[in-house]
């Protein structure tokens, strides 16, 4: 249903990033129907979990979600990306739900491991997720992040890297290679588990708080395919910025009733 709605609002728009939700449609789908700490009616009670979309130019599927949960209309989802709207092609706090806005890579994970250490010393039960790309891992205050979440032993945080393999204009490993991704993490004090990032049972486990290691902080590694679920646009980097025609969008909504 998500994928359906972004696939109707992104060329309602004619905005881009299309593919970006895709791939991690399956992640946020599991977060928020199995794992998260949430309520639509109080998304600011204190002992809510925080969800952090750090690759805030996919927030269009996150849109989508939280309407589908009750914390914002369907009938607001239609302004988005237009003049003057609240629900902006970046993630944007003003959204009932969005707990920070992302947009420029790298800032997600600092923030969250800020919120982490907050939640500590607070004595706190809450915990913080942080959904990142792979090519935000260019960035290198992430891992000023990933030494400062190892050294306080934030064992209450989370990263997910949705690792579709593409960039905004080529492949990861083309730009600037990540790997030994495992081992890096390995290196850096998290604990890490590689998992099909579309497969929910997968997901679900991965995610239960008792994968968590006490002292540790969680990275897992979620492999999936930009585009997901539809084919013209699985594994292909001019989707990162294109907008579906009105033809292509009936298409795409063909292809995921027929899924």
């Amino acid at each position: 249903m998500i994928r359906r709605d972004l696939i109707e609002i992104v060329t309602k728009s004619k905005s881009s990033h299309i593919a970006s939700g895709l791939s991690i449609a399956d992640i946020v789908a599991v977060l928020y129907s199995s794992i998260l700490t949430i309520d639509p009616t109080a998304a600011k009670r204190e002992d809510r979990d925080r969800f952090i979309l750090s690759k805030g130019h996919a927030t269009a599927v996150l849109y989508c979600l939280l309407a589908r949960l009750g914390f914002v209309s369907h009938e607001d989802l239609k302004t988005y990306s237009a003049d003057g709207s609240n629900y902006m092609p970046h993630a944007s706090h003003k959204v009932n739900g969005v707990e920070f806005s992302t947009g420029s890579l790298g800032h997600g994970l600092p923030f969250g491991t800020g919120k982490a250490l907050a939640a500590k010393k607070q004595g706190s039960t809450w915990r913080t997720y942080v959904l990142m790309s792979d090519g935000e891992l260019d960035e290198g205050s992430n891992w000023e992040a990933f030494l400062f979440a190892a050294h306080h032993r934030l064992d209450n945080l989370t990263a997910i890297i949705d690792y579709n393999k593409l960039q905004s204009l080529g492949p990861v490993s083309e730009t600037l290679s990540i790997e030994p991704l495992v081992d890096k993490f390995k290196a850096f004090g998290w604990s890490v588990i590689e998992v099909d990032g579309h497969n929910h049972n997968n997901l679900r486990s991965a995610l239960a708080k008792s994968c968590h290691r006490y002292g540790a902080p969680l990275v897992i590694i979620a492999h999936t395919t930009k585009g997901k679920g539809v084919s013209f646009m699985e594994n292909s980097v001019e989707w990162h910025y294109k907008s579906p025609s009105d033809e292509q969008c009936q298409k795409a909504l063909g292809e995921l009733d027929n899924a």
